[in-house]
């Protein structure tokens, strides 16, 4: 497992991360405690340092879960924790973003977790006009002097709104969706973020699953599941797009990379190389719902890099095929 600095002054933190929404909540399939707890010791025994979850994962399982596990493994030092805060529904919006409520859930999340300070806390897709005004920033900043969190930054939806969090005085980072069918970053946001030494943690870089090569037309996912979507009529939700790509496209443009894939490599695999393959990324955070998932991702790290010529290829497909049909926020 190589390392990457975690912005301007931060520690070396391993380039894959786990992101915890899988284990916790129940939008991606139900996973026991055993199961999770499992996973993460995976995910640790091969390398894996960042751990990244959210306040609103599973109601506050997702970060209990965790807390059990470095309470288990008894070297807090060891992890780089992440979380999130702002998507509670209680007191819920617009009243999440109060000082006070801010204040709350922080010490909420730091009770669940075991710890007595947060390695970095994220605002969890603000609205937009809240990210303007920079007053929970401003509240984050409060608690970074405290102690109770080391650092801040933000986890958005958008270019637009990420472009909006460069300014924020003390930001260490941003978390944004990257992928191969989502290449706007590289041109749009990455020079500006090296250029502040602001650090990228990427989210959704198999595009849902998309990208692990292991779906097909006749896929389908439980109603609770977030990827659940009707094909027999026109009722649709989020699954209808894997990172804004409709269905049918991301299966046929899979079927195309499947090529690609070098011997000894998963789809899986051969996708997190792509995004590590660029500078700017600090830490990819997949999700793993299982142990052998979690050691297959962190496994990527160890693959030779693509050759320009792919990459080439990727980015042209995208320019062509994808960019034109990507839905929703971007």
């Amino acid at each position: 497992m190589f390392h990457r600095t975690f912005g301007k002054n931060g520690p070396a933190v391993s380039e894959v991360g786990i992101g915890c929404w899988q284990i916790g909540g129940t939008e991606w399939g139900d996973v026991s405690d055993d199961q999770a707890l499992d996973t993460l010791r995976a995910a640790v025994g091969a390398g894996i340092t960042f751990i990244d979850t959210a306040d609103i994962y599973g109601g506050g399982r997702s970060e209990r879960l965790i807390g059990r596990f470095v309470k288990e493994q008894g070297a807090r030092e060891k992890f780089f924790i992440a979380s999130k805060l702002g998507r509670r529904s209680d007191p819920g919006w617009p009243d999440n973003f109060s000082p006070t409520t801010i204040r709350k859930h922080t010490e909420d999340s730091l009770q669940r977790l075991g710890v007595e300070a947060l390695d970095l806390t994220q605002t969890h897709c603000l609205p937009l006009e809240k990210l303007k005004h920079h007053a929970v920033f401003e509240t984050l900043a409060d608690l970074q002097k405290s102690g109770k969190i080391l650092r801040f930054g933000a986890s958005v939806e958008t270019i637009a709104e990420a472009r909006e969090c460069m300014d924020i005085p003390g930001l260490a980072s941003l978390q944004i969706i990257f992928n191969i069918f989502r290449q706007q970053p590289i041109t749009e946001l990455f020079p500006l973020a090296v250029e502040k030494g602001i650090a990228l943690i990427i989210r959704l870089p198999l595009a849902s699953g998309m990208l692990a090569g292991k779906f097909n037309p006749q896929s389908a996912f439980a109603a609770t599941d977030h990827r659940h979507f009707n094909r027999d009529g026109e009722s649709f939700n989020v699954g209808e797009t894997f990172s804004g790509v409709p269905w049918e496209l991301g299966l046929q443009v899979v079927e195309e990379f499947r090529p690609l894939v070098p011997a000894g490599a998963t789809m899986a695999q051969w996708a997190l190389r792509w995004c590590l393959d660029h500078p700017a990324v600090t830490v990819v955070i997949p999700g793993a719902k299982h142990p052998e998932q979690a050691r297959q991702n962190a496994a990527s790290s160890d693959l030779t890099p693509l050759t320009k010529a792919v990459h080439q290829q990727l980015q042209e497909t995208f320019e062509r095929r994808i960019r034109p049909r990507i839905k929703g926020k971007v």
